[in-house]
């Protein structure tokens, strides 16, 4: 039985004369999507699979759905005759263009049995001249198939075989997706054996050697080595490098891609005419005095070598010269060129050396990548780059980035074993300013890449609007490293009289398997954001701006002018400082959720132009318009009914009033202005999603403690599904009283569920809070009914949404990533917001 694997991405193409069985093959082995069938293409363009007329435009389509399959990284089949070869030619190329494997599978039966199940097909009356001329373009094509440019030919002959075959699909061998380390990843070592040695001691490996004292192993309890390449060339003993990388190699102890430089010594290894220049006159020298036995080794090594891994699901590559994220995980000439050389202007610098395109700086990847190849003084990440050549053998450092830390290890070089032919503090080319934004980051449509909801959609006019309102109100992006998400409201309730209520919010986090639940209480106030350093030094050395941080708005507007927002910044670093955070948390600045009360001190004006204004107007005219009813009522006119509707109303808008104005206090400056942080969203190098609310309550606490005139405690009551109607009796208490409700969160803070990341919360809203939202006479029965219909899909899901860019922009904060890395979340944040959804929601 012929056994064929095939590359898991690739493009197979199918060969073989009409009646071959190619369409009953790809039919029985692949995915009816993975399958493009030229007749199918025919039938698409012209009603009829079998216009041979409409042959040219029938493949224009198949090329161009075949080109869109291989962009999204998907094996993609085509059945067609493929017997002449410019039609295979055409496939080839378009194989090459996105860098992914071409295949053929020659499907190669009798020409009677073709000929007999032609003749069973009605619609195929072309004759057996045809079958003819096919099977013999068939065969003359046969023997240059590899020719072509197919990196597998597999020919199945006779209809048993063919029946019986089967496929594998095989991983490449770039893909180590499922290996998630921990790593270290080391730089270009450059025959500089004891800085290696030196550098993998001190990450904690164990050096194995030989009778004669030579390194051959080294070995981990918990990681894997991975070296970017340029092992070779320059150094003092290339073959101390070789033989203890490849021990390392062949005892699964670490990985290795490989370098120019050990591309170009394998080919004068073998004998082939090459420029002995970069050292490689000394990695020669040196492996003359092995033994003959070992240069062969090296030889079948650096043979074996793979142009480049993906590590830990696609979030980690490594390669030699970095890897632009269009050949991540694909294979082709193109692909290894640029990870051993990358790819250069064409141009040459002042010291006679290749100016190479500065491919990290547009880099926008979701992957890590790390490389090396280009030496630098210090390495430094751009856009989630980074290059771990520090030259060593030029005197500088053997550097290695420990995965997933990110943290930098380096050992100092003995001494300049090889002088520079271009001195290492010369840039090779200028680094994109990690706190200067680019428009083109924010405009037309994004995808951004997320931690805990995969990728997110940005629409270019969500952009747009977006734009306009963080150019024109928003404050300092470097202040600016999170904006909070919408908060959906629970399912409409069935309680007569009440649009929500609790037992929906419970009812909705038991169906996603979370029971241990925490209720807060909802702050009549605004949602705030409060950036606070340690002192005011830490603003301009960690966020470049002067100040001591920021208080700001859901939309990231300043609450107050700079004046009062640094008063208020200086009070709570006093209470933060009182509650020993800083100290505790070891950290120069803490960022925290909170809110801001009353809601007066940043809706003044909307309460005074909106809310006051309706309830003036009915203050004044409903007393009237009773008073004349009542009138009329007493002369005899019917007017019962149109009276007491309208006394119905004049009760709504006493309601209305009240309702706003618990909202509101007397505020000058910050006298009266109080804060209520609920949530310790992040601090140098580390966010808090996954600490139990409890503790963040704790945290808050403290503050209160701390600063009683200044910080507002945040009441709460934990339950679970025995205890729900504790949950439901403390809601009436605190609507009862006039509070505007509750939220109800997962105890447990950030929750994955079987159906992907649970709801941060749920607000449930008091029955008079809900006046002010939809008016007055919400509470009427035929607005009440009309009110029910409510769609809450969009909401819920530009929540989460919402909740997945917020916590990305946090640890893109957290880990020091570059400014726009981190605005490019929160912008996308604001941009969502413009989504078309009921704000009353």
């Amino acid at each position: 039985m012929a056994r064929i694997e095939l590359p898991a991405l690739s493009l197979v193409v199918l060969v073989g004369v009409s009646g071959s069985g190619k369409s009953t093959f790809a039919r029985k082995h692949f995915l009816g999507t993975e399958v493009i069938s030229s007749d199918f293409c025919r039938g698409l363009v012209s009603d009829d699979e079998n216009d041979q007329a409409a042959t040219k435009d029938a493949f224009e389509v198949l090329n161009f759905i075949a080109g869109k399959r291989l962009a999204a990284g998907r094996l993609t089949v085509i059945d067609a005759t493929n017997v002449q070869p410019e039609a295979r030619r055409e496939l080839v190329a378009l194989a090459r263009e996105h860098d992914v494997l071409p295949v053929a599978i020659v499907l190669d039966p009798p020409e009677r049995i073709c000929l007999e199940r032609n003749e069973q097909r009605p619609d195929r009356n072309f004759g057996a001249k045809v079958i003819a001329r096919q099977k013999s373009q068939l065969r003359r094509g046969l023997k240059s198939l590899k020719r072509e440019g197919f990196r597998g030919v597999h020919v199945l002959t006779g209809v048993d075989e063919i029946d019986a075959a089967s496929i594998e699909r095989t991983r490449l061998f770039n893909d180590l997706t499922d290996q998630t380390g921990p790593f270290d990843i080391v730089g270009d070592i450059h025959g500089c054996r004891a800085e290696l040695e030196q550098l993998l001691t001190i990450l904690g490996y164990e050096i194995s050697r030989d009778a004669d004292g030579r390194a051959v192993d080294a070995t981990h309890p918990s990681r894997r080595a991975v070296f970017v390449g340029d092992l070779v060339d320059r150094g003092p003993d290339t073959p101390g490098v070789l033989r203890l990388v490849m021990g390392m190699v062949a005892a699964g102890h670490a990985h290795c891609v490989p370098g120019n430089h050990e591309d170009k010594l394998l080919k004068a290894l073998r004998g082939k005419n090459v420029k002995v220049s970069h050292g490689l006159e000394e990695s020669l020298a040196q492996l003359a005095a092995e033994p003959e036995e070992f240069r062969a080794e090296v030889m079948t090594f650096i043979d074996g070598l793979i142009s480049h891994y993906v590590f830990d699901e696609g979030k980690l590559v490594v390669s030699h010269a970095g890897l632009v994220e269009r050949m991540h995980g694909r294979a082709s000439g193109r692909v290894r060129s640029f990870c051993l050389y990358g790819e250069t202007t064409g141009e040459t610098d002042e010291f006679g050396l290749p100016i190479r395109y500065p491919w990290a700086q547009d880099y926008r990847g979701r992957a890590m990548v790390v490389y090396g190849h280009t030496p630098t003084p210090e390495p430094e990440w751009i856009n989630n780059t980074i290059c771990l050549d520090t030259g060593c053998v030029f005197g500088g450092s053997l550097t290695a980035l420990r995965y997933p830390e990110r943290e930098l290890v380096a050992v100092q070089a003995a001494e300049e074993y090889y002088a520079p032919a271009k001195p290492l503090h010369v840039a090779s080319a200028p680094a994109r300013e990690p706190d200067v934004l680019d428009i083109t980051d924010v405009t037309g449509r994004r995808v951004v890449e997320t931690a805990h909801h995969g990728r997110l959609s940005v629409r270019a006019e969500q952009a747009g609007a977006a734009l306009e309102v963080m150019s024109r109100f928003a404050i300092d992006p470097r202040f600016l490293l999170y904006l909070p998400p919408t908060m959906s409201p629970v399912a409409t309730s069935s309680v007569p009289g009440l649009l929500e209520h609790p037992e929906q919010a419970f009812e909705a986090f038991k169906g996603q398997g979370v029971t241990e639940l925490v209720c807060e209480e909802k702050h009549m106030g605004s949602r705030a954001v409060v950036l606070l350093t340690r002192d005011d030094d830490v603003a301009e050395k960690r966020f470049g701006l002067a100040g001591r941080g920021a208080v700001h708005t859901r939309t990231g507007r300043s609450f107050f002018d700079a004046s009062l927002t640094g008063e208020l910044l200086l009070r709570l670093r006093e209470v933060a400082v009182e509650a020993g955070l800083f100290e505790e948390l070891d950290t120069s600045w803490l960022l925290l959720d909170a809110e801001l009360l009353p809601w007066s001190a940043k809706a003044i004006d909307l309460l005074r132009n909106q809310y006051a204004a309706v309830g003036a107007a009915a203050r004044s005219s409903l007393p009237a318009a009773t008073a004349a009813l009542e009138s009329a009522a007493a002369a005899g006119l019917e007017v019962g009914e149109l009276l007491a509707r309208t006394q119905q109303r004049a009760v709504n808008a006493s309601l209305f009033s009240e309702a706003y104005r618990r909202y509101c206090w007397p505020t000058e400056g910050l006298a009266g202005v109080r804060l209520a942080p609920f949530q310790l969203l992040a601090t140098e190098g580390r966010t808090y999603e996954e600490m139990p609310h409890a503790w963040h309550l704790a945290l808050a606490d403290r503050m209160v403690a701390a600063g009683p005139s200044l910080i507002t405690a945040t009441r709460r009551l934990f339950v679970d599904a025995s205890s729900w109607a504790e949950g439901v009796a403390w809601w009436e208490e605190l609507t009862g009283a006039g509070g505007e409700g509750m939220v109800v969160k997962p105890a447990a803070n950030l929750v994955r569920t079987a159906k992907g990341l649970a709801q941060p919360g749920l607000k449930v809203r008091g029955q008079e809070y809900l006046r002010i939202i939809y008016g007055p006479d919400y509470t009427e029965p035929a607005n009440f009914e009309r009110l029910r219909d409510r769609n809450l899909g969009h909401k819920r899901s530009m929540a989460l949404r919402e909740y997945a860019l917020g916590l990305e922009a946090l640890e893109r904060a957290a880990r020091g990533e570059p400014l726009w890395r981190i605005h490019e979340c929160v912008f996308a944040v604001l941009a969502l917001e413009s989504e078309p959804v009921d704000p009353r929601l």
